[in-house]
Protein backbone atom coordinates (compact mmCIF):
# COMPACT_ATOMS: atom_id res chain seq x y z
CA UNK A 1 0.00 0.00 0.00
CA UNK A 2 2.78 2.38 0.84
CA UNK A 3 3.99 1.59 -3.00
CA UNK A 4 0.83 2.71 -3.93
CA UNK A 5 0.66 6.19 -2.12
CA UNK A 6 3.92 6.87 -3.83
CA UNK A 7 2.37 5.07 -7.25
CA UNK A 8 -0.67 8.19 -6.20
CA UNK A 9 2.39 10.37 -6.25
CA UNK A 10 4.19 9.57 -9.74
CA UNK A 11 1.06 8.99 -11.36
CA UNK A 12 -0.42 12.45 -11.00
CA UNK A 13 2.73 14.03 -11.74
CA UNK A 14 2.49 12.59 -14.74
CA UNK A 15 -0.62 13.79 -15.13
CA UNK A 16 0.49 16.85 -15.25
CA UNK A 17 1.67 16.11 -18.62
CA UNK A 18 -2.26 14.74 -19.33
CA UNK A 19 -1.03 11.45 -18.83
CA UNK A 20 -3.19 8.92 -16.57
CA UNK A 21 -1.75 5.84 -14.91
CA UNK A 22 -3.34 2.83 -13.68
CA UNK A 23 -2.19 1.44 -10.47
CA UNK A 24 -3.61 -1.53 -8.45
CA UNK A 25 -6.77 -1.26 -10.53
CA UNK A 26 -7.28 2.45 -8.98
CA UNK A 27 -7.02 4.54 -11.66
CA UNK A 28 -5.53 7.85 -10.59
CA UNK A 29 -6.13 11.50 -11.91
CA UNK A 30 -3.68 14.30 -12.48
CA UNK A 31 -5.75 16.56 -10.04
CA UNK A 32 -4.73 14.03 -6.99
CA UNK A 33 -1.51 16.01 -6.41
CA UNK A 34 -1.71 19.34 -5.87
CA UNK A 35 0.66 22.16 -5.03
CA UNK A 36 -0.29 25.36 -3.58
CA UNK A 37 -3.46 25.13 -1.29
CA UNK A 38 -6.65 26.91 0.82
CA UNK A 39 -6.60 25.50 4.30
CA UNK A 40 -10.61 26.23 4.40
CA UNK A 41 -10.97 23.21 1.66
CA UNK A 42 -8.11 20.54 2.70
CA UNK A 43 -9.27 17.34 2.20
CA UNK A 44 -7.85 14.56 3.73
CA UNK A 45 -6.09 11.75 1.51
CA UNK A 46 -5.00 14.23 -0.97
CA UNK A 47 -1.74 14.81 -1.76
CA UNK A 48 1.09 17.39 -2.77
CA UNK A 49 4.01 18.13 -4.07
CA UNK A 50 5.88 21.54 -4.24
CA UNK A 51 8.68 21.93 -6.74
CA UNK A 52 11.56 24.33 -7.15
CA UNK A 53 10.49 25.53 -10.60
CA UNK A 54 6.76 25.99 -9.25
CA UNK A 55 7.91 28.65 -6.79
CA UNK A 56 7.11 32.38 -7.87
CA UNK A 57 8.61 35.50 -7.90
CA UNK A 58 9.46 37.93 -5.08
CA UNK A 59 6.27 40.03 -4.78
CA UNK A 60 4.29 38.04 -7.60
CA UNK A 61 1.61 38.97 -4.95
CA UNK A 62 1.18 41.29 -2.10
CA UNK A 63 2.06 40.62 1.25
CA UNK A 64 -1.25 40.24 2.93
CA UNK A 65 -1.53 40.07 7.27
CA UNK A 66 -4.51 37.89 7.35
CA UNK A 67 -4.27 36.72 11.01
CA UNK A 68 -6.40 34.00 12.53
CA UNK A 69 -8.55 34.99 15.99
CA UNK A 70 -9.89 31.40 16.76
CA UNK A 71 -12.83 30.44 17.69
CA UNK A 72 -14.37 28.30 20.04
CA UNK A 73 -15.27 25.08 18.59
CA UNK A 74 -18.47 25.41 16.76
CA UNK A 75 -20.99 22.74 18.09
CA UNK A 76 -20.90 19.09 16.29
CA UNK A 77 -17.53 19.99 14.48
CA UNK A 78 -14.79 17.53 14.64
CA UNK A 79 -11.41 17.49 12.77
CA UNK A 80 -11.68 15.33 9.58
CA UNK A 81 -9.29 12.84 8.44
CA UNK A 82 -9.35 9.47 6.44
CA UNK A 83 -11.94 6.15 5.99
CA UNK A 84 -11.11 3.60 8.37
CA UNK A 85 -9.34 6.16 11.69
CA UNK A 86 -11.46 7.94 14.28
CA UNK A 87 -10.85 11.46 15.71
CA UNK A 88 -11.82 11.59 19.83
CA UNK A 89 -11.19 14.35 22.23
CA UNK A 90 -8.67 12.79 24.53
CA UNK A 91 -7.69 15.45 27.03
CA UNK A 92 -10.32 18.79 27.35
CA UNK A 93 -9.44 20.42 30.33
CA UNK A 94 -6.56 21.35 32.67
CA UNK A 95 -4.20 23.18 29.75
CA UNK A 96 -3.47 26.83 28.90
CA UNK A 97 -1.31 26.16 26.00
CA UNK A 98 0.07 22.69 25.20
CA UNK A 99 2.77 22.57 22.77
CA UNK A 100 5.19 19.88 22.46
CA UNK A 101 4.23 16.51 23.44
CA UNK A 102 6.53 13.23 23.55
CA UNK A 103 5.67 9.90 24.42
CA UNK A 104 8.04 8.42 27.75
CA UNK A 105 9.25 5.08 27.37
CA UNK A 106 6.43 3.68 29.86
CA UNK A 107 3.52 5.47 27.74
CA UNK A 108 3.09 8.90 29.69
CA UNK A 109 2.85 11.71 27.57
CA UNK A 110 5.01 14.80 28.60
CA UNK A 111 3.62 18.02 27.35
CA UNK A 112 4.72 21.28 27.76
CA UNK A 113 2.01 23.77 29.17
CA UNK A 114 4.36 26.81 27.49
CA UNK A 115 2.52 30.46 28.64
CA UNK A 116 2.31 28.33 32.31
CA UNK A 117 5.90 27.28 32.61
CA UNK A 118 4.96 23.56 33.37
CA UNK A 119 5.43 20.15 32.10
CA UNK A 120 2.38 18.27 32.76
CA UNK A 121 1.92 14.48 31.85
CA UNK A 122 -0.87 12.62 30.70
CA UNK A 123 -1.44 8.92 31.69
CA UNK A 124 -3.79 6.41 30.35
CA UNK A 125 -6.48 5.92 28.30
CA UNK A 126 -10.49 4.94 28.69
CA UNK A 127 -13.71 5.73 27.13
CA UNK A 128 -11.59 8.12 24.99
CA UNK A 129 -10.47 10.00 27.66
CA UNK A 130 -7.32 10.49 29.51
CA UNK A 131 -7.43 8.78 32.99
CA UNK A 132 -4.79 11.06 34.82
CA UNK A 133 -3.66 14.49 34.72
CA UNK A 134 -0.68 15.67 36.88
CA UNK A 135 1.97 18.22 36.86
CA UNK A 136 5.88 17.23 36.93
CA UNK A 137 7.79 20.08 36.81
CA UNK A 138 6.42 24.38 37.41
CA UNK A 139 8.57 27.56 37.27
CA UNK A 140 10.18 27.16 33.98
CA UNK A 141 10.34 29.95 31.37
CA UNK A 142 8.12 29.39 27.71
CA UNK A 143 9.22 25.47 27.59
CA UNK A 144 8.78 23.48 24.76
CA UNK A 145 11.51 20.99 23.75
CA UNK A 146 10.65 17.24 26.05
CA UNK A 147 13.01 14.89 26.18
CA UNK A 148 14.36 11.54 28.04
CA UNK A 149 18.06 10.37 28.12
CA UNK A 150 19.51 8.41 27.84
CA UNK A 151 17.67 6.07 25.24
CA UNK A 152 15.94 2.92 26.23
CA UNK A 153 13.22 2.06 29.03
CA UNK A 154 15.07 3.39 31.99
CA UNK A 155 16.06 6.82 31.43
CA UNK A 156 17.56 8.93 34.03
CA UNK A 157 16.65 12.27 32.95
CA UNK A 158 13.71 14.25 31.56
CA UNK A 159 15.14 17.31 29.86
CA UNK A 160 13.35 20.77 29.47
CA UNK A 161 13.95 22.82 26.19
CA UNK A 162 13.65 26.59 27.88
CA UNK A 163 13.42 29.78 25.72
CA UNK A 164 16.74 30.54 27.39
CA UNK A 165 18.41 27.51 29.03
CA UNK A 166 17.95 23.68 28.44
CA UNK A 167 17.55 22.33 32.14
CA UNK A 168 16.67 18.79 33.48
CA UNK A 169 15.04 17.01 36.05
CA UNK A 170 16.23 13.76 37.71
CA UNK A 171 13.56 10.91 36.10
CA UNK A 172 12.58 7.21 37.12
CA UNK A 173 10.01 5.41 34.80
CA UNK A 174 6.59 6.18 35.92
CA UNK A 175 7.26 9.46 37.80
CA UNK A 176 3.93 11.59 38.11
CA UNK A 177 6.33 14.88 39.95
CA UNK A 178 9.95 15.67 39.58
CA UNK A 179 11.80 14.45 42.49
CA UNK A 180 14.84 16.88 42.36
CA UNK A 181 15.33 19.79 41.37
CA UNK A 182 16.54 21.60 37.94
CA UNK A 183 19.42 21.15 36.66
CA UNK A 184 20.93 23.25 34.29
CA UNK A 185 23.09 22.25 31.44
CA UNK A 186 23.02 24.83 29.16
CA UNK A 187 22.68 28.76 30.87
CA UNK A 188 22.74 30.32 27.68
CA UNK A 189 20.33 30.36 25.30
CA UNK A 190 19.99 33.42 22.69
CA UNK A 191 16.47 34.40 23.63
CA UNK A 192 13.92 37.77 23.46
CA UNK A 193 13.10 38.24 19.44
CA UNK A 194 10.05 36.09 16.95
CA UNK A 195 10.59 32.72 17.68
CA UNK A 196 10.79 31.52 21.43
CA UNK A 197 10.77 27.48 21.32
CA UNK A 198 13.59 25.65 21.67
CA UNK A 199 13.59 22.26 21.38
CA UNK A 200 15.40 19.21 22.39
CA UNK A 201 16.68 15.62 20.67
CA UNK A 202 19.53 13.35 21.38
CA UNK A 203 21.43 11.65 18.56
CA UNK A 204 21.04 7.91 17.88
CA UNK A 205 24.23 7.14 19.41
CA UNK A 206 23.37 9.19 22.52
CA UNK A 207 26.47 11.39 22.20
CA UNK A 208 24.81 14.51 21.23
CA UNK A 209 22.25 16.74 22.02
CA UNK A 210 20.71 19.05 19.26
CA UNK A 211 18.34 21.80 20.35
CA UNK A 212 16.65 24.54 18.07
CA UNK A 213 16.91 28.11 17.74
CA UNK A 214 15.13 29.79 15.61
CA UNK A 215 16.07 33.77 14.15
CA UNK A 216 15.00 36.67 16.35
CA UNK A 217 13.22 38.29 13.34
CA UNK A 218 12.16 37.72 9.68
CA UNK A 219 15.54 38.55 7.70
CA UNK A 220 17.81 39.65 10.21
CA UNK A 221 17.24 43.41 10.42
CA UNK A 222 17.90 43.58 13.77
CA UNK A 223 21.36 41.97 13.52
CA UNK A 224 20.78 40.04 17.37
CA UNK A 225 21.63 36.59 15.63
CA UNK A 226 24.35 34.98 16.68
CA UNK A 227 23.93 31.19 17.55
CA UNK A 228 20.49 32.07 16.10
CA UNK A 229 18.55 30.44 13.04
CA UNK A 230 20.65 27.38 13.79
CA UNK A 231 20.24 23.59 15.23
CA UNK A 232 22.97 24.09 17.97
CA UNK A 233 25.11 20.70 18.97
CA UNK A 234 26.09 20.11 22.93
CA UNK A 235 27.14 16.93 24.61
CA UNK A 236 24.31 15.28 26.75
CA UNK A 237 25.91 16.78 29.39
CA UNK A 238 26.22 20.39 27.59
CA UNK A 239 29.21 21.36 26.80
CA UNK A 240 28.71 23.24 23.41
CA UNK A 241 30.57 21.15 20.39
CA UNK A 242 29.12 22.86 17.56
CA UNK A 243 26.56 24.67 15.22
CA UNK A 244 25.48 21.22 13.58
CA UNK A 245 23.56 23.46 10.94
CA UNK A 246 22.71 27.01 10.12
CA UNK A 247 20.40 29.44 7.80
CA UNK A 248 17.51 27.61 9.08
CA UNK A 249 15.17 30.43 10.10
CA UNK A 250 12.92 28.83 12.78
CA UNK A 251 13.29 24.74 13.16
CA UNK A 252 10.87 24.62 15.62
CA UNK A 253 10.09 20.51 15.43
CA UNK A 254 13.00 17.90 15.35
CA UNK A 255 13.03 14.18 15.36
CA UNK A 256 15.83 11.62 14.66
CA UNK A 257 14.62 9.04 11.94
CA UNK A 258 14.57 5.56 13.41
CA UNK A 259 15.70 4.12 10.08
CA UNK A 260 18.58 6.01 9.18
CA UNK A 261 19.44 7.79 12.42
CA UNK A 262 19.30 11.53 10.81
CA UNK A 263 18.04 14.49 12.45
CA UNK A 264 15.00 15.88 10.90
CA UNK A 265 13.34 19.28 11.75
CA UNK A 266 10.07 21.41 10.54
CA UNK A 267 10.72 24.87 9.72
CA UNK A 268 9.16 27.83 9.35
CA UNK A 269 10.20 30.16 6.39
CA UNK A 270 10.60 33.93 5.83
CA UNK A 271 7.72 36.55 5.66
CA UNK A 272 6.42 39.60 3.22
CA UNK A 273 7.58 37.95 -0.23
CA UNK A 274 3.63 36.85 -1.04
CA UNK A 275 1.48 34.65 -0.97
CA UNK A 276 3.64 31.57 -2.06
CA UNK A 277 7.00 32.60 -0.71
CA UNK A 278 8.74 31.19 0.64
CA UNK A 279 7.73 27.35 1.41
CA UNK A 280 7.86 26.64 5.12
CA UNK A 281 9.53 23.32 5.02
CA UNK A 282 10.62 19.58 6.26
CA UNK A 283 13.97 17.83 5.67
CA UNK A 284 16.66 15.58 7.06
CA UNK A 285 19.34 17.96 8.27
CA UNK A 286 22.58 17.52 6.82
CA UNK A 287 25.53 18.24 9.55
CA UNK A 288 27.18 21.42 8.54
CA UNK A 289 24.53 21.77 6.50
CA UNK A 290 23.59 25.47 5.30
CA UNK A 291 19.76 26.28 4.49
CA UNK A 292 20.20 29.75 3.04
CA UNK A 293 19.02 32.07 5.62
CA UNK A 294 18.68 35.39 5.56
CA UNK A 295 20.52 35.33 2.59
CA UNK A 296 18.86 32.36 -0.09
CA UNK A 297 15.45 30.50 0.19
CA UNK A 298 15.04 26.78 -1.14
CA UNK A 299 18.21 26.80 -2.66
CA UNK A 300 20.10 29.66 -4.04
CA UNK A 301 17.28 31.60 -4.87
CA UNK A 302 18.08 35.05 -3.39
CA UNK A 303 16.00 36.85 -0.98
CA UNK A 304 16.18 41.01 -2.74
CA UNK A 305 15.89 42.61 0.38
CA UNK A 306 19.49 41.00 0.84
CA UNK A 307 20.88 41.39 -3.00
CA UNK A 308 24.28 41.38 -3.78
CA UNK A 309 25.15 39.92 -0.05
CA UNK A 310 26.97 36.37 0.58
CA UNK A 311 27.62 35.69 -3.00
CA UNK A 312 29.91 33.33 -1.74
CA UNK A 313 27.46 30.99 -0.15
CA UNK A 314 24.88 30.64 -3.14
CA UNK A 315 25.86 27.07 -4.02
CA UNK A 316 26.22 26.01 -0.67
CA UNK A 317 22.13 26.70 0.18
CA UNK A 318 20.44 23.20 0.52
CA UNK A 319 16.86 22.49 -0.71
CA UNK A 320 14.86 20.72 1.72
CA UNK A 321 13.38 17.28 0.79
CA UNK A 322 9.74 18.31 1.52
CA UNK A 323 8.57 22.04 0.53
CA UNK A 324 5.42 22.59 2.55
CA UNK A 325 2.79 26.06 2.15
CA UNK A 326 4.29 29.15 1.97
CA UNK A 327 3.70 30.94 5.95
CA UNK A 328 2.27 27.39 7.23
CA UNK A 329 4.07 27.71 10.34
CA UNK A 330 5.07 23.84 10.45
CA UNK A 331 5.78 22.62 14.12
CA UNK A 332 6.12 19.61 15.61
CA UNK A 333 6.78 16.37 14.25
CA UNK A 334 7.28 12.63 15.43
CA UNK A 335 7.97 9.25 13.34
CA UNK A 336 5.65 6.34 13.25
CA UNK A 337 6.31 3.07 15.00
CA UNK A 338 3.40 1.96 16.14
CA UNK A 339 1.66 -0.70 15.01
CA UNK A 340 -1.69 0.06 15.04
CA UNK A 341 -1.86 1.84 11.48
CA UNK A 342 -2.29 0.02 8.41
CA UNK A 343 1.26 -1.61 7.46
CA UNK A 344 1.62 1.53 4.98
CA UNK A 345 2.04 4.38 7.68
CA UNK A 346 4.94 2.42 9.23
CA UNK A 347 7.99 4.52 9.51
CA UNK A 348 6.33 7.84 7.70
CA UNK A 349 6.53 11.05 9.47
CA UNK A 350 3.83 13.26 10.61
CA UNK A 351 3.90 16.49 11.30
CA UNK A 352 1.57 19.72 12.86
CA UNK A 353 1.26 22.58 10.42
CA UNK A 354 -0.18 25.42 12.65
CA UNK A 355 -1.69 27.69 10.42
CA UNK A 356 -0.46 31.44 8.38
CA UNK A 357 -0.76 35.28 9.23
CA UNK A 358 1.02 36.01 5.92
CA UNK A 359 -1.20 34.71 3.61
CA UNK A 360 -4.48 36.19 1.86
CA UNK A 361 -5.84 32.25 1.69
CA UNK A 362 -4.89 30.68 5.12
CA UNK A 363 -2.59 27.73 4.87
CA UNK A 364 -1.69 25.32 7.57
CA UNK A 365 -4.10 24.11 10.35
CA UNK A 366 -3.73 20.75 9.93
CA UNK A 367 -1.52 17.53 10.52
CA UNK A 368 0.23 16.34 7.69
CA UNK A 369 1.55 12.90 6.86
CA UNK A 370 5.44 12.72 4.65
CA UNK A 371 5.50 9.28 3.29
CA UNK A 372 8.88 7.84 3.82
CA UNK A 373 10.52 5.07 1.90
CA UNK A 374 13.34 3.81 3.74
CA UNK A 375 13.29 6.61 5.84
CA UNK A 376 13.63 9.20 3.10
CA UNK A 377 11.37 11.76 1.27
CA UNK A 378 10.33 12.34 -2.54
CA UNK A 379 8.62 15.68 -2.05
CA UNK A 380 4.75 14.44 -1.33
CA UNK A 381 2.80 15.12 1.53
CA UNK A 382 -0.67 14.48 2.35
CA UNK A 383 -3.40 15.88 4.02
CA UNK A 384 -4.07 13.55 7.00
CA UNK A 385 -5.87 15.34 9.73
CA UNK A 386 -8.09 18.41 8.19
CA UNK A 387 -11.13 20.67 9.55
CA UNK A 388 -9.68 23.54 12.16
CA UNK A 389 -11.31 26.09 9.42
CA UNK A 390 -14.54 26.67 8.98
CA UNK A 391 -15.36 26.99 4.88
CA UNK A 392 -16.19 31.00 5.76
CA UNK A 393 -12.25 31.39 7.03
CA UNK A 394 -12.93 31.20 10.53
CA UNK A 395 -9.78 28.81 12.88
CA UNK A 396 -10.97 27.21 15.77
CA UNK A 397 -7.89 24.64 16.38
CA UNK A 398 -4.28 25.01 15.66
CA UNK A 399 -1.92 21.68 15.70
CA UNK A 400 1.66 22.05 17.67
CA UNK A 401 2.72 18.83 18.20
CA UNK A 402 2.55 15.27 17.57
CA UNK A 403 3.29 12.16 19.15
CA UNK A 404 2.79 8.46 18.86
CA UNK A 405 1.39 6.35 22.00
CA UNK A 406 2.11 2.83 23.12
CA UNK A 407 -1.24 2.11 21.77
CA UNK A 408 -0.23 2.90 18.73
CA UNK A 409 -2.61 6.07 18.09
CA UNK A 410 -1.78 9.36 17.48
CA UNK A 411 -1.79 12.57 19.80
CA UNK A 412 -2.06 16.16 18.84
CA UNK A 413 -1.87 18.84 20.79
CA UNK A 414 -4.11 21.90 19.63
CA UNK A 415 -3.10 25.55 21.86
CA UNK A 416 -6.60 27.21 20.27
CA UNK A 417 -8.57 24.89 21.85
CA UNK A 418 -6.44 23.82 24.73
CA UNK A 419 -6.91 20.49 24.18
CA UNK A 420 -4.88 16.73 22.76
CA UNK A 421 -6.90 14.87 20.14
CA UNK A 422 -6.20 11.70 19.49
CA UNK A 423 -6.24 9.78 16.35
CA UNK A 424 -6.94 5.99 15.84
CA UNK A 425 -7.15 3.42 13.38
CA UNK A 426 -10.14 0.64 13.24
CA UNK A 427 -12.65 -0.23 15.45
Amino acid sequence: MKKLSWAIAAAVTLGAAGWMLEASAVRIDPKDLHTFADAQTLVPGTFHKITVDELPKPYDTKSTPNFSRPIPRPEGVMPKTLPGFKVELYVTTGFTEPRQIRTAPNGDFFVADSSKGEIRIVRGYKDGKAEEISTFATGLTRPFGVNFYPAGNNPQWVYVGNTNSVVRFPYKSGDLKATGPAETIVPELPANGNHWTRDIVFSKDGKSMLVAVGSSDNIDQNGKNEHRANILEYTPEGKFLDIYASGIRNPVGLGVNPVTGEVWCSVNERDELGDNLVPDYITHVQKGGFYGWPWYYTGGHQDPRKKDEHPDLRERAIVPDVLMQPHNASLGLTFYEGKMFPAEYQGDLFAAEHGSWNRAVRAGYEVVRVPLEKGHASGVYEDFLTGFVTPEGQVWGRPVGVAVGKDGALYVTDDAGKVIWRVSYGK
